[in-house]
């Protein structure tokens, strides 16, 4: 099957356009990698993984059916990002329209669809032995997760094959073949080192019966190893937004039967949001609405940060009490710096397991019973591993340039002081997240305080 197919199409050749790290590119030149050669890569690792566990274990009855949907579905999963990645559905879609229960898996689905049947790839499928419209059925829940509420819900493969759904986008534990190329890709060009090799686990990996289902596991001498892969997600992590929501009731992207969407409405039509990208806002033009948009945009090309007045350390503060200081902190300062006004945004880095331990989810095999799962109790990995699994921080920003940041960063301190909160940190330099939170302005705010729940 030759994938060009589908690559050589506008759907995916829009992936070209989004950047993986979203703003990040900002910063760090070296971040100009897009989804377009990730989706490429796990496509490769997906078919690679897949034939490793064919030649080790082929009473599995692995088909080339089975390993070309695995690597059609590594191809297309992430065809439903919008611009700047993360930052659309993570933070724009849920301001811009409240109460939208919109992913970009879900976008992926739908915008798979649109490409197939646009493009006429059905005839093309069927000439490769694929069985449609099952195998579709398949690839499309590999991407989104079930598409039936069944005790068994999906309908593409059996439960004898349910370790199939763990290739690409792992539902149970998150250890899926995703993560290991964005791990490679953003650690080599951010310059991070990468601790988690990819092909020991494929190396390891084999699939075995646990709870009635088929699950994919790996050796207990290499359990540590996943520890370093649940580190490295807390170092690859970006959410930004908002010139986009200052644009979004002026930029009209035309969709089907030349109906007219903006930012936020595009993603109701697969052939309006094939034409969103990351850029939709120009940096000039005629429009006198765009101009607050474009302003916002200039202060990141002008080097122009937010600046970081500081962070208090909250302890072990669960996340309703950290937003409650966060609350009143905000107040003081309101009141201590005359005429600010500010805003409380939230981004959640998580590994899908809140505050649990993430390699609870993981199963095992030792040699000695190759074929039976088991779990690997936390003290018989190492006394080292952490304890929580979850950390609250609080970081405050001085949006507007005119204000007096000495005297902001004076009164944040003396509110840390006369609070349960020790200063971990006050300093001026621009860093990744003043990108983050530029990016973030959603209304005419000059202070702007940031909860981040990162769960290891």
């Amino acid at each position: 099957y030759n994938s060009t197919q589908i690559i050589d199409t506008p759907q995916f050749q829009r992936l070209r356009n989004i950047k993986q790290l979203g703003g990040a590119y900002y910063v760090y030149p070296g971040a100009s990698h897009n989804r377009f050669e990730h989706s490429i890569g796990v496509a490769y690792l997906a078919g690679e993984f897949a034939q490793a566990l064919r030649t080790r274990q082929p009473e599995l009855d692995i088909t080339d059916r089975d390993v070309l949907c695995v690597k059609i579905a590594g191809l297309c999963h992430d065809l439903g990002h919008g611009p700047f990645s993360h930052l659309f559905d993570g933070m724009f879609i849920p301001k811009a329209r409240p109460g939208e229960n919109w992913r970009h898996e879900q976008a992926s689905v739908e915008i798979f669809d649109h490409l197939v049947n646009n493009n006429n790839l059905r005839p093309v499928m069927e000439e490769h032995q694929l069985v449609l419209p099952q195998d579709l059925d398949f690839i499309k829940e590999m991407i989104g997760g079930p598409l039936g509420p069944n005790e068994w819900p999906y309908e593409g493969r059996g439960q004898d094959k349910s370790f199939l759904y763990e290739i690409v986008a792992n539902k149970r534990n998150g250890i899926d073949v995703d993560k290991f190329d964005y791990f490679a890709r953003d650690c080599h060009h951010l310059g991070i080192r990468n601790n988690f090799d990819h092909r020991r686990f494929f190396l390891f990996a084999r699939v075995c019966e646990a709870g009635g289902l088929k699950q994919i596991c790996s050796r207990d001498k290499v359990c540590f190893m996943f520890t370093r892969l649940y580190d490295m997600q807390q170092n690859i992590s970006i959410s930004n937004i908002n010139a986009f929501l200052k644009a979004d009731p002026y930029i009209q992207i035309e969709g089907r039967g030349g109906r007219m969407f903006t930012l936020s409405e595009a993603i109701d039509d697969m052939e309006a949001y094939t034409k969103l990208t990351g850029q939709q806002i120009p940096l000039s033009g005629e429009h006198p609405e765009l101009e607050e948009a474009r302003r916002i945009l200039q202060r990141i090309i002008d080097r122009n940060f937010y600046k970081y007045l500081g962070r208090p350390d909250t302890g072990n503060e669960r996340p309703t009490e950290v937003c409650t200081n966060v609350f009143v902190c905000l107040y003081c300062i309101k009141h201590l710096l005359d005429m600010l006004t500010s805003d409380c945004g939230v981004t959640t880095v998580d590994y899908g397991n809140r505050e649990n331990d993430p390699i609870g989810n993981v199963n095992f095999y030792n040699k000695y019973a190759p074929d039976r799962a088991i779990p690997i109790p936390r003290e018989q990995v190492s006394r080292l591993l952490p304890q929580n699994f979850s950390e609250h921080i609080i970081r405050v920003y001085l949006k507007n340039e005119d204000r007096n940041l000495a005297a902001a960063k004076r009164h944040f301190v003396q509110w840390c002081e006369t609070h349960p909160f020790q200063v971990l940190e006050v300093t001026f330099r621009s860093t990744l997240l003043n990108i983050v939170h530029v990016l973030c302005e959603a209304l005419k705010l000059e202070v702007l305080l940031v909860i981040d729940f990162i769960k290891l």
